[in-house]
């Protein structure tokens, strides 16, 4: 009797008003922003730490290849962790564990420091991205979760628009190599910040409302992915070489511009920040725009295409970079706005987590590959101001990987338009009046 009657009690509390969840997500958020931040400020800085410190490329690629080796093991066991200790204290461990990778990155300018806290903050900073995932899904439900997912990214974005254009509103705090990753640690607070303030409205909310349950996280079953299409595969393939065009790139992104284009490192900045901002626009956009007329695989093809001449535009041109600039961010758009959604169509809803935990894991092994490969092809060739042609090797490699995106597209294209089809080029929303 006493059972039943805790059963109604709970069952009767009201659901958390429009108004506390927004504050939820506003602060779940803040805690994504400062992770993003923490996560691009290296790039701005990498002329400084070659000039300061004697840092090679390959040195300033190592930087941004050990975040992404943590997390290929994390794929597999953060989803567990999140769903054993729960998204309250898993939310607040990550943030905290990316304050301290910020901490320990700027407190010496030896690259094992360095390289010890960019260890550390890859270790909480994926996982607090899923933690943070999981979270908005037992907040939000129906119509309203989209949007909230959309938010939350535009959030978390513009943390990456920050870092990136903080020579401009920082300007005087470059003439330092420490001072740039103080401000970084600045941001970093913003973690923990959001998550205890999180964690301290969840703790209310669990006394008064009725909550939904936690998104389930992805866990990779791994005999789950011999079952998978070949469609998968392609998609898997086509994610490994897109990423590794954009993100390793962004890495020395302001370096090039600065160095081979002798632009401002401010002007540098706003350069690599047009992605992010193409990103924050295009992608929802592109979302809507596939679920109304499909040919997913063909805007793949598209996306991949736009990538090919982008890289050696701008090593062998000295056209406005402006115009290849904006050609990836089209594809920074809508390659990821297509191909994460074309997953469910090929996989079944039970092996998901599989798939998607098993495409981010070796898209992480691409990120960090990519990015030591890339900081030895400039080593190699003898990239700086007085050598600009050292650059191209690199550029090669990013334009390759175009081609190889294409190809990859193509074969998904071929494969959705046979027999063995999954319905990624048919139309998901009906251009019809109801």
């Amino acid at each position: 009797m006493v059972e039943q009657s805790t059963n109604t009690a709970t069952t009767d509390r009201p659901a958390p008003s429009r108004v506390y969840r927004w504050i939820v997500l506003v602060f779940i958020s803040l805690a994504m922003f400062g992770n993003y931040y923490v996560y691009d400020s290296i790039s701005p800085l990498a002329d400084v730490l070659k000039e300061q410190l004697g840092f090679s490329d390959s040195n300033i690629g190592f930087l941004n290849a050990i975040y992404s080796i943590p997390n290929i093991i994390m794929v597999l066991i953060g989803g567990f962790i999140i769903d054993r200790i729960g998204t309250k204290v898993s939310t607040f461990i990550f943030g905290a564990l990316c304050l301290l990778g910020a901490v320990i990155t700027t407190l010496t300018g030896t690259l094992e420091v360095m390289a010890t806290g960019r260890l550390i903050f890859g270790l909480g900073a994926e996982s607090l991205i899923v933690a943070v995932t999981t979270a908005i899904a037992k907040w939000f439900k129906g119509k309203e979760l989209s949007f909230a997912f959309g938010i939350n990214l535009t959030i978390a974005r513009l943390g990456s628009f920050a870092a990136l254009n903080s020579p401009s509103w920082a300007e005087g705090y470059y003439d330092s190599w420490q001072a740039p990753l103080l401000i970084a640690v600045g941001f970093g607070v913003t973690c923990i910040v959001g998550a205890v303030m999180y964690w301290i409205l969840e703790a209310r909310a669990e006394k008064v409302y009725q909550l939904g349950e936690a998104g389930e996280t992805d866990k990779v079953v791994f005999r789950d992915s011999f079952k998978f299409s070949a469609s998968y595969w392609y998609i898997v393939a086509l994610c490994i070489t897109f990423y590794s065009a954009i993100f390793p790139f962004q890495t020395f992104a302001v370096k090039f511009f600065i160095e081979a284009h002798g632009t401002t490192r401010e002007f540098g900045g706003w350069l690599s920040s047009m992605l992010t901002l193409f990103a924050m626009i295009g992608t929802p956009l592109f979302g809507l725009m596939v679920d109304r007329v499909g040919k997913r695989a063909l805007f793949m093809m598209f996306g991949s295409f736009l990538l090919v001449p982008v890289y050696l535009m701008m090593a062998y041109t000295k056209m406005s970079l402006y115009i290849p600039m904006a050609m990836m961010g089209v594809a920074f758009s809508l390659i990821p706005a297509v191909m994460w959604p074309s997953v469910a169509y090929i996989v079944e809803q039970s092996k998901l987590g599989t798939a998607y935990g098993l495409m981010t894991m070796i898209q992480n092994i691409g990120l960090a590959g990519l990015n030591l490969l890339v900081g030895w092809a400039n080593d190699y060739s003898g990239a700086s101001a007085a050598n600009p042609d050292g650059y191209s090797l690199g550029m090669w490699i990013f334009s390759s990987l175009g081609i190889f995106g294409l190809l990859f597209a193509f074969l998904l294209r071929k494969s959705e338009t046979g027999p063995k089809a999954h319905g990624l080029e048919t139309i998901t929303i009906s251009s019809a009046k109801s």
